[in-house]
């Protein structure tokens, strides 16, 4: 299922098919302008959270903060279930989605670290806290103010 916006932009429809043959075959330069794309975005959703989402989320975060939405998948899949079993209405649907996803959009958080499992904590690279709170500090603010 793809919800589709009439705001949603894609590589595809920023540039003709002609500007787009220069990294036809060539999947490092498609990814370079995917990443380019997702930073400079008003809002990046990732669909898929890989090495490339999440180095463009934490990209975003010391831009400062770009919107950027964590979707919760799970409870996506169960709630979309449900509407299309006409369980709940598109309203109940949206209200669930937006009220699950409120602070889940890329603003300032300390990053979970787990010394006995550092496979379970979060990439550096997704959230750069600590290089954020030195940049917010020589900026004279901290990121507890923002918080």
């Amino acid at each position: 299922m793809i919800f589709f916006d009439e705001n949603q932009v894609r590589k595809e429809t920023l540039l003709d098919s002609s500007d787009l043959s220069f990294c036809k075959n060539r999947s490092s330069q498609m990814a370079a302008l995917d990443y380019l794309i997702s930073l400079e975005s008003d809002i990046f959703v990732p669909t898929y959270y890989g090495n490339m989402a999440k180095v463009v989320e934490g990209h975003r975060r010391f831009l400062g903060f770009k919107k950027t939405i964590e979707l919760k998948r799970k409870f996506l899949v169960d709630l979309i279930d449900e509407y299309y079993e006409g369980l709940l209405s598109w309203e109940v649907f949206s209200t669930r989605v937006k009220a699950s996803h409120g602070t889940r959009m890329g603003g300032p958080k300390k990053r979970l670290v787990i010394p006995s499992k550092p496979k379970e904590e979060d990439y550096f690279y997704a959230n750069p806290y600590e290089c954020l709170q030195l940049l917010r500090e020589s900026n004279g603010t901290s990121l507890k103010e923002t918080m």
